[in-house]
């Protein structure tokens, strides 16, 4: 088996490559990578370099690929470390470059590697880190190993012998337990976070808001323009700039993964408001964005969360992933969940350091985990 390293996902056939088995997890689909790219949002100056990783069998047939990127800053990650950075840098040493295995900008659980049937993903990854190890980047005039592997919200751990450190982080997703109807749902509850969303909801409506939920397929190249409008304008509240993500992508997944995209958008006097954009497979609901034009009271709480409920159980989802962090998500019936990362790093007192963190670190994630499952808005019953 040889590795090729891959510059761009637009390498390879985009049909053969999502005929690779990686269930139907949307964001490892050449389509959403390839957005990524032709847009922009990866590549370029912004700090993500694409450094996808092939395996391929000595007849040059593809056996496995990984989504890979030669990262020079730790933003749009969703797992924090920034003190890492730091820490080296105190030592007169470089954290970047340092190499992800990840998303770009997806706190989203799910397969990191897709596969041909008659490979397994730890054969892969072995194959990868034996690669891994012996890499270096031409930058200028200088040659760069990367300090440090990463391997992000991924659904399976690398084997031990890659000898990775765990780290584990708490998000909130929503179950579907068979449930027939919003109200049915609402009736396993607590009768006070029973009343509280159906306030809320009330609330919505006595402002004069209409919700819908509206198929990919439906969506124009003027309804993309307005959601890129609704999200920079929420970015630029949050954090003084216009989101990692720009109108060039949100069109051309909007056109391209058409199947696997729902839009709940907020109308008030016949004007389009705010919406909120999810991803879909044949399980889960994955909510990712969302925007507003105007400030009104529980709107984001409708959007994102009960219009997304509604749909989940209209549709037989089984799960909504509404992505990183929101305590605040748990009296509005979702769960708290454990995510997982692995990290290799090679500088070996800098691994000893980040794995005594790590330690202490899993010691106050299982607490918060404890808590949370201790404060969940369901019946004791249930």
């Amino acid at each position: 088996m040889l590795v090729r390293l891959l510059h761009s996902v637009d390498e390879l056939d985009s049909a053969l490559l999502n005929s690779l088995s990686a269930n139907d997890y949307p964001f490892l689909r050449a389509e959403f990578l390839h957005a990524l790219e032709q847009s922009g949002s990866v590549g370029g100056n912004s700090g993500w370099q694409v450094c996808h990783f092939g395996l391929f069998s000595e007849d040059g047939a593809l056996l496995a690929f990984m989504p890979c990127y030669l990262k020079w800053h730790s933003y749009g990650e969703y797992v924090f470390d920034h003190p890492w950075a730091e820490a080296y840098e105190r030592s007169g040493l470089s954290y970047y470059p340092k190499l992800l295995t990840a998303v770009p900008f997806t706190p989203s659980t799910g397969p990191r590697i897709r596969l041909a049937s008659n490979v397994t993903a730890q054969q892969a990854l072995q194959h990868f880190n034996v690669y891994m190890e012996q890499l270096a980047f031409e930058i200028g005039e200088e040659t760069l190993r990367p300090s440090s592997w990463h391997y992000l919200f991924a659904d399976n751990p690398p084997t031990s012998d890659l000898s990775m450190l765990e780290r584990q982080s708490v998000q909130f997703h929503w179950f579907n337990r068979n449930y027939e109807s919003f109200d049915a749902f609402l009736g396993q509850l607590k009768s006070r976070n029973r009343k509280a969303i159906r306030k809320a909801r009330q609330r919505v409506k006595d402002q004069g808001v209409s919700c819908r939920m509206v198929a990919g397929s439906e969506l124009s190249q003027a309804d993309w323009d307005q959601f890129t409008r609704f999200y920079q304008s929420t970015y630029r509240k949050r954090s003084g700039h216009n989101g990692y993500l720009n109108g060039e992508f949100f069109r051309r997944v909007g056109e391209l993964m058409a199947n696997e995209i729902i839009m709940a958008q907020a109308f008030r006097d016949g004007q389009w408001i705010a919406a909120a954009w999810f991803m879909q497979d044949s399980t889960t609901l994955y909510g990712r964005y969302w925007g507003c034009s105007e400030e009104l009271d529980e709107l984001h709480f409708e959007l994102c969360y009960f219009q997304a409920i509604e749909f989940a159980i209209r549709n037989g989802l089984q799960r909504i992933d509404a992505g990183a962090q929101g305590v605040h998500k748990l009296k509005r019936g979702f769960e708290p969940v454990l995510t997982h990362s692995y990290h290799a790093i090679y500088q070996p007192e800098f691994k000893a350091a980040i794995a005594s963190f790590l330690k202490r670190e899993a010691v106050d994630i299982q607490t918060e985990f404890t808590a949370c499952s201790e404060f969940l808005p369901y019946r004791q019953e249930n």
